[in-house]
Formats: structure tokens, C-alpha cells, sequence
């Protein structure tokens, strides 16, 4: 009995490390991939060939991948939305903000995802404490940005707007749970399920990339290619894959924790592989912002009905 029990924790260790490693290291991925390759046909090939390759497992395998119509509208809204909105703004911003920055602002999601899923499902409702986390991390967001704000001419400044963008594609991420949560778009298989949200996802990104930029002048080097295949089995397979297994035995409020431990990794893989500085401000900024994601996932939420589970597919785009 021991021994089946101390096998369980090693693996539950196990699959911690890899959601906690993979997808902090997915914003240094996302980083070196954009070096050469534009970041809508760098998002374009990822989730194209991390769908496909998916959804193919999923019907080899017996998984149900029909869906109605319906049920694939919405699982293009919350894919576009998470995948499109959240990662295409996020590999756009690494192309001019440091990616240990970047992961530090999108920190914030999970703020975002409390705010909206009192306002839309209604039936959750922030205590104190969790508003109190909600203001912190605001200012720990000021924080990152101060050095850029106090200039006199840093608002003109291309980082500084990409900073801000940063807020708006976290919104995009936590408005795309909200929204799986709401319509249950991974109630009857997450994984065939978040295999059509990468295809959509995959295909919107590509539409996006043939309108606005130029695919056919793209250079693929071998380190761009490296990244993006490392993403797509390192980030979308394997980290996701560890994720699901974590929903499965583990309480969600636990493995939620990667919210505020991929930033750190993030911070880290940046200066050791990139040499991107770490200031006071970074230093002061992220321990804001971690505190204030830690008081918001451990506030009490008042319900109205049977508390919900945090949506599997909300990790699908990292």
C-alpha cells in the first residue's frame, strides 16, 4: 500500500515539474521562434500541427472528435480567443519586450478570470481577499512598467504599448475560459475537444499571417523550426498532457499554482539563455504580482450552485 502511494506522489511530483518547467520555458520558445519567423506564421504552424497531429490520436484511438455545429462554434470562439487573442498578442509583444516581462504581465490572468467569472457566470462572487489580490497585482503590474512611465518620452516608446497589449491578450486568455466554462466546450472529451480549439485556433492564425504579413518571404531557420516544434511537443502536448493528468488527482486550487511559477522559470530561462536583465523593478514587480495571484486562488468564492472546476482547456495555448 506504501508503495503504490509513494509511486502516486512521484508521479504527481513528476508531472508538476513538467507543467511547472515546459510551459514557463514556452515563453523562451515563443521568444527564439519570432527571432526570423512572424509571429502569425509561427502560431499558424504550432497549433496547425499540434491540432491535426492531436485530433488524428483522438480518432485513432476511439475519442469522440464529432461535434455539432454548434459545439464547434463555440469551440472556435474560445479557441480563437485563448490562442489567437492571448498567444498571437504575446508572440507579437516577445518580438519587442523581454520574454521574462512578458510572462511576468501575463501572470495576471488568472485576476482577470475571477473578475469575469463573476460578471459573466454570476454565480461566483469575490470575497474580500481576493479583491485585495485583484488591487495588488494591479500595482505590481505599475511596478513592471514604472521605468517606462516616469520617462518623460518612454509613452512613445513601442515596448511600453506592447506592455499594455499584454494586458489585453490576457483579458482575450480569461474571457476564452470563462466562456469554456460557460458552454461546458470540453464536457464530453477535453482533449478532442481542445484538439479542434488548436485546428481553429491554427487556421484563424493562418488567415491572419496571408492578410497581414508576408509567409512567403518568411526565413525558417533551423533554430525558428526548433522552437516552434519544441512548442508544439514540449508546450501543447506534453505539459498539456501533464495537465490533465494533475486535474485528475490532485485539487484544482493546487495545480493552479503554475499560474505563478511559470513567470519565475520564465524570468530565469531569459537571463540565462537570452542575457535579459533583471532589474529592481522586475524583481519588485514579480514578487507583487505572485503574492497577489497566490491571495486570489486561495480566497473563498461564494457560490450560489456546486462550485465548478477550473476548465482543462484554459491550458491549452500554453
Amino acid at each position: 500500500m506504501s508503495m503504490v502511494a509513494s509511486a502516486s506522489r512521484w508521479k504527481i511530483i513528476v508531472a508538476f515539474g513538467l507543467v511547472y518547467v515546459f510551459w514557463g520555458s514556452t515563453y523562451l520558445g515563443i521568444g527564439i521562434a519570432v527571432e526570423q519567423i512572424p509571429p502569425g506564421v509561427m502560431c499558424a504552424a504550432r497549433f496547425l500541427v499540434a491540432g491535426v497531429v492531436m485530433l488524428a490520436y483522438c480518432a485513432l484511438t476511439g475519442r469522440r472528435i464529432r461535434f455539432s455545429a454548434r459545439q464547434l462554434g463555440h469551440l472556435a470562439a474560445v479557441g480563437i480567443l485563448l490562442l489567437m487573442g492571448g498567444n498571437l498578442t504575446l508572440s507579437y509583444a516577445e518580438q519587442i519586450v523581454p520574454t521574462g516581462l512578458a510572462a511576468l504581465l501575463t501572470a495576471v490572468s488568472p485576476l482577470w478570470f475571477l473578475v469575469l467569472d463573476s460578471l459573466l457566470l454570476g454565480d461566483h462572487h469575490i470575497s474580500r481577499r481576493g479583491k485585495v489580490g485583484l488591487a495588488i497585482g494591479i500595482a505590481g503590474v505599475v511596478v513592471l512598467i514604472w521605468p517606462d512611465l516616469r520617462h518623460p518620452n518612454a509613452l512613445g516608446h513601442r515596448e511600453l504599448w506592447w506592455l499594455l497589449a499584454l494586458q489585453l491578450g490576457s483579458f482575450s486568455w480569461a474571457l476564452g475560459s470563462v466562456l469554456s466554462k460557460k458552454w461546458q466546450t470540453a464536457a464530453a472529451d477535453p482533449f478532442s475537444a481542445t484538439a479542434w480549439q488548436l485546428v481553429f485556433a491554427g487556421i484563424a492564425n493562418l488567415i491572419f499571417a496571408l492578410l497581414v504579413e508576408k509567409p512567403s518571404n518568411v526565413t525558417w531557420t533551423f533554430r525558428g523550426v526548433a522552437a516552434i516544434l519544441y512548442l508544439v511537443v514540449f508546450g501543447s502536448w506534453i505539459g498539456y498532457t501533464a495537465y490533465i493528468w494533475l486535474l485528475q488527482h490532485v485539487p484544482t486550487s493546487k495545480v493552479s499554482t503554475y499560474a505563478y511559477v511559470n513567470p519565475v522559470v520564465a524570468v530565469f530561462l531569459g537571463w540565462l539563455v537570452l542575457h535579459e536583465r533583471i532589474d529592481r523593478y522586475i524583481l519588485m514587480g514579480s514578487a507583487i504580482i505572485v503574492a497577489s495571484v497566490v491571495l486570489v486562488t486561495s480566497a473563498k468564492i461564494s457560490t450560489r450552485t456546486a462550485a465548478e472546476e477550473l476548465p482543462a482547456v484554459e491550458a491549452a495555448g500554453d
